[in-house]
């Protein structure tokens, strides 16, 4: 548990210091401090990956194997991206249900997402990176520690959910952290959830520039329609829920 909560902060201290170091650096540089625009934005969130890939790479605290790709997994990973592109409609009507949170972190999810290199941040390294820190550091020294695997599973999605620091985010990334545990649980691999993250965060990216008022909700989107978005949300489930089915069938240790 240590060890989870160590990681967890080390995880967090380089996401808000490591900003504040390259706007001051560009400071003495140019002479003048920037302002936190979307381009610096990407350049921080892009930075804050590597710093971190480094950071545990380095101290050896995850572990990267190509044993698991070299199972052919190719099947399972098929079936994590379409869950992924499954799970959008349903988790976000369910959010719409719930009560609305704060939503700090909108203005600046608004630059990085409008920006094209904002994918190279949010689609491409960040699921890279938080997968290896919260399943393969993480989760990892919890499965060790707790009694049973659905504790550690439960308390590593708890802690991915917080250091989102967005409330708004919160609900969906527990919910998303207990799946993407369990698939690394049943792996022993963070390849899955790569690969499931990377789907993820990829349809939130298009989504986005496709319809980018975030006050939009999905009657809105599907034609002011209640029958449409229960349509939508159904025909979403005929797809996630045979795509869990068939991971649970599929998922193993490689050998």
């Amino acid at each position: 548990m240590k060890k989870a909560i160590i990681y967890t902060l080390l995880f967090v201290a380089i996401q808000a210091l490591l900003p504040v170091l390259i706007q001051q650096a560009l400071g003495l540089i140019t002479g003048t401090v920037p302002v936190m625009d979307a381009k610096l934005m990407i350049i921080c969130l892009t930075a804050n990956s590597v710093a971190v890939l480094a950071l545990f790479f380095l101290m050896r605290w995850t572990q990267v194997s190509r044993s698991y790709v070299r199972s052919r997994p190719w099947g399972v990973l098929f079936w994590c991206a379409l869950a992924a592109a499954g799970a959008v409609i349903p988790s976000t009507w369910l959010q719409e249900q719930m009560p609305e949170l704060p939503n700090f972190a909108e203005q600046e999810f608004d630059m990085i997402l409008k920006d094209r290199w904002g994918y190279l941040a949010v689609g491409l390294l960040a699921p890279v990176c938080e997968e290896l820190v919260f399943r393969g550091a993480v989760l990892r020294s919890l499965l060790r520690w707790a009694g049973h695997h659905w504790v550690a599973i439960s308390i590593s999605a708890l802690l991915f959910a917080l250091v989102h620091a967005n409330p708004a985010q919160m609900p969906h990334a527990f919910v998303i952290g207990l799946l993407l545990g369990w698939l690394y649980y049943r792996t022993d691999s963070v390849v899955p959830g790569v690969v499931y993250h990377w789907v993820n965060n990829s349809i939130a990216y298009v989504v986005y520039n496709l319809y980018p008022d975030p006050s939009l909700r999905l009657i809105d989107i599907l034609g002011g329609s209640q029958r449409s978005v229960a349509a939508a949300v159904l025909f979403s489930l005929f797809i996630l829920l045979p795509s869990l089915y068939q991971l649970n069938l599929r998922l193993r240790k490689a050998a």
